[in-house]
């Protein structure tokens, strides 16, 4: 079933619907969405890098663990894309070499302002405030957007 809207979601009886439906409703300033758009895959590859300037294997075990909670949300679209996604951060990562970290620390100071002003200009606090889960969900938000765009099912 292809999804269109989030009242569909919401009553869907898979958990990764159940999770946009309700990211959605602190989502739907289009200029918030914008920000988010840009602001969350930003986050994810500064996170990466982060904890890559820690040590290689830190962030290996953080996108393992990524795509196996990414795996149990019975969702193969969303699991290969993320999975594709996370190879080229890693792969971006790598490139760096030493300036992962003073970029990769850069990159998330601002994301995470352009996330709160987002946030401030939708008038609701962000979803990973209440479960931090959401955090992993960001990324799926911005990904059904597209694959709604594209017509992809998931």
């Amino acid at each position: 079933m292809m999804h269109t809207a989030a009242a569909p979601l919401a009553s869907s009886d898979r958990k990764v619907d159940r999770l946009l439906a309700h990211y959605e409703e602190s989502h739907r300033n289009p200029t918030n969405e914008l920000i988010h758009y840009i602001a969350i895959p930003a986050i994810m590859l500064s996170i990466v890098g982060l904890l890559f300037a820690i040590h290689p294997w830190v962030a290996y075990v953080f996108v393992a663990a990524s795509l196996v909670y990414y795996a149990l949300l019975r969702a193969p679209a969303f699991l290969l894309t993320m999975l594709a996604l996370t190879a080229l951060a890693l792969v971006a990562v790598h490139a760096l070499g030493g300036l992962v970290l003073p970029i990769s620390a850069a990159i998330f100071v601002v994301a995470w302002i352009f996330q709160f002003v987002g946030h401030k200009i939708e008038g609701k606090k962000p979803s990973f405030f209440e479960d931090i889960q959401y955090l992993w969900v960001g990324p799926l938000f911005v990904l059904s957007k597209l694959f709604l765009k594209l017509g992809v099912r998931w």
